[in-house]
């Protein structure tokens, strides 16, 4: 690990969650001699000092995220590392910041193509977002019946069954406890990306396949509308590898950081 570009790797989490679910990922790449750094986005996770429901779009929920990469010395590179839906919010900042990041990793996550929003993908599985938040139970109106709702909060037997069907019952306890609402404005945000900023960090997609939210057919697509540099696969994996397979995420994240 002594010749890498960087040591450093910056793990996103996806909607809903926090720096809280790397639990297991972080120990496993510090025996590896890596520098991860688990990150809150906005509103999430021990950063809930920020109201989701003042959110206006992907860039406040990014803003831990670019804050952190805005404040790195010169000439000095991470990893990134996006799961879910935090794959838009690695694509936002790859955009914005290029020249900071080294690789960018998406596991089973938003790798959004120019234009898309983060709830495209979801749309197979969701139906489109104007009959999804015409038909779901679970919306919360945060600034008010009259206007759009703010967030989504699921029921636990969902939370269970979506992210966590291959997971220990510890774990899913803990998830449970720890998983926040959703904020719904930065889903509907489409991105706009460069073959400049964006299209110039390598990216490398991770799919699991016992996945209930990305069905492997749906991370199929996604690779094949908008390719990767390197595709893996975690076999027995749900949505959420670093709960239910952390030995194997953390295994192909150590072989792409040597790339």
């Amino acid at each position: 690990m002594e010749k890498l570009e960087t040591k450093k790797v910056v793990l996103v989490h996806g909607e809903g969650f926090g720096a809280w679910c790397w639990y297991k990922i972080v120990p496993l790449l510090e025996e590896a001699g890596m520098l991860p750094i688990a990150l809150d986005l906005a509103g999430s996770g021990a950063n809930n000092r920020t109201d989701i429901n003042a959110m206006t779009g992907l860039e406040d929920y990014a803003d831990p995220l670019t804050n952190y990469l805005g404040g790195l010395a010169d000439h000095e590179k991470v990893i990134l590392v996006g799961h879910s839906c935090g794959g838009a919010v690695i694509s936002f900042a790859m955009e914005r910041f290029p020249e900071r990041i080294s690789k960018a990793i998406f596991v089973s996550a938003t790798m959004v193509t120019k234009g898309q929003s983060p709830f495209d993908l979801f749309v197979e599985q969701l139906g489109s977002a104007e009959h999804f938040l015409q038909e779901s139970q679970n919306l919360e109106y945060g600034n008010g019946r009259e206007k759009p709702p703010t967030n989504l909060r699921l029921e636990k037997e969902q939370i269970r069954a979506l992210y966590f069907n291959r997971c220990p019952t510890k774990d899913i306890a803990l998830a449970a406890l720890s998983m926040g609402a959703v904020p719904l404005r930065p889903l509907m945000d489409k991105l706009v990306l460069t073959p400049e900023n964006y299209g110039s960090v390598r990216r490398f997609f991770i799919q699991t396949m016992d996945n209930n939210i990305f069905r492997p057919q749906i991370q199929d697509e996604i690779v094949r509308k908008n390719p990767p540099h390197g595709v893996y696969r975690i076999k027995g994996s749900d949505h959420s590898p670093f709960l239910s397979k952390p030995r194997s995420l953390n295994k192909i994240l150590l072989e792409i950081a040597q790339l």
